[in-house]
């Protein structure tokens, strides 16, 4: 008797909704544009494109806004992934490029709620001057609102 095989798929994994091509390109250090495909595996992300073929590991991608939030679990993923319990340089020039593009003062809001809720895993010493740049964006952006970003 034969039966149909039929392959299940693999739950993906817990940080996939922060992956973003913008990010994996910052961590790539290449164009957003020379990437061409990017598939989210079980434990890693394939990222193929120009004089690129590598694997990532989800755990070195920043979160972003507009997908549920970090939680516990998650933070400890990163934890994990971490040599110095804190996020990779790279997390800040990311947010500081991604503020430093973004107008709307809703947009500010949830980028501040966001860094608010990792900034305690930021390096410090990068922590200030992505605080500053926010503060000028929402000074630019005429919004009075920080989005809760304590600023220290």
């Amino acid at each position: 008797m034969l039966t149909n095989f039929q392959p299940r798929a693999l739950p993906l994994h817990r940080l996939t909704r922060f992956v973003t091509k913008e990010a994996i390109a910052r961590l790539l250090k290449t164009p957003p544009d020379q990437i061409w495909e990017i598939q989210r595996w079980a434990y890693v992300i394939l990222v193929v494109g120009k004089g690129i073929s590598r694997f990532i590991s989800y755990a070195d991608l920043p979160p972003v806004p507009h997908v549920a939030p970090p939680n516990v679990p998650d933070i400890r993923c990163w934890l994990r992934r971490w040599k110095e319990k804190r996020s990779p340089r790279f997390w800040v020039e990311f947010y500081a490029e991604k503020i430093q593009e973004t107008f709307a003062a809703g947009e500010l809001i949830e980028w501040g709620k966001l860094l608010n809720r990792i900034k305690y895993y930021l390096p410090q010493e990068l922590l200030y001057s992505l605080q500053a740049t926010y503060r000028n964006q929402c000074s630019r952006s005429n919004s009075s609102n920080h989005g809760g970003m304590a600023l220290l």
